[in-house]
């Protein structure tokens, strides 16, 4: 018997325990169907060109895998699209922050922006290319004409300076 027909017996033969148990992981019938079914499709995917030495189990932990990652979806789906928007709007005004907080904030960030002026030319163009604006260390060094180690140092000495500045 071939790897795949023997496969297909054995998806045969526990397609109803296998839908169970993802049923009883998930709690929906229907979505226990597709989980199994698609582990399936993966199953036969994975058999292309290799053999495995126990793919019933492959198969089971194929399931267990997709039923866990469902369920994880469906419990950050649940968090995300509530039915009852207001706890939504209530946790919102939560998270504002206080008066106080702004305005500490507010604060913070004028004395990082003079503490950026004083910055040289290029060590602020680098602090504001890696910090801000996510370059990498290579890109900063193309657009300097500097190599990757000075760039790096100069993103160094930037941000070392700023944590001083907003330290006093």
């Amino acid at each position: 018997m071939t790897q795949k027909k023997m496969i297909r017996s054995h998806y045969q033969a526990h397609r109803d325990g296998l839908v169970r148990y993802v049923q009883a992981i998930t709690g929906d019938r229907d979505q226990a169907e597709d989980v199994v079914q698609e582990a399936y499709l993966r199953l036969g995917q994975a058999l292309t060109g290799r053999l495995l030495d126990d793919p019933g189990r492959y198969l089971f932990r194929i399931v267990r895998n997709l039923a866990l990652d469902g369920r994880r979806r469906g419990r950050r789906d649940g968090r995300l699209y509530a039915d009852d928007p207001d706890p939504l709007i209530e946790g919102a005004r939560d998270e504002q922050p206080s008066p106080e907080a702004s305005a500490l904030a507010r604060d913070d960030y004028e004395r990082l922006l003079a503490a950026m002026a004083e910055l040289p030319e290029r060590t602020r163009i680098a602090v504001e290319m890696h910090r801000l604006g996510g370059a990498k260390l290579r890109e900063i060094a193309a657009e300097l004409g500097i190599s990757t180690s000075a760039a790096h140092q100069l993103v160094v000495d930037g941000v070392a300076h700023c944590r001083d500045r907003l330290r006093r």
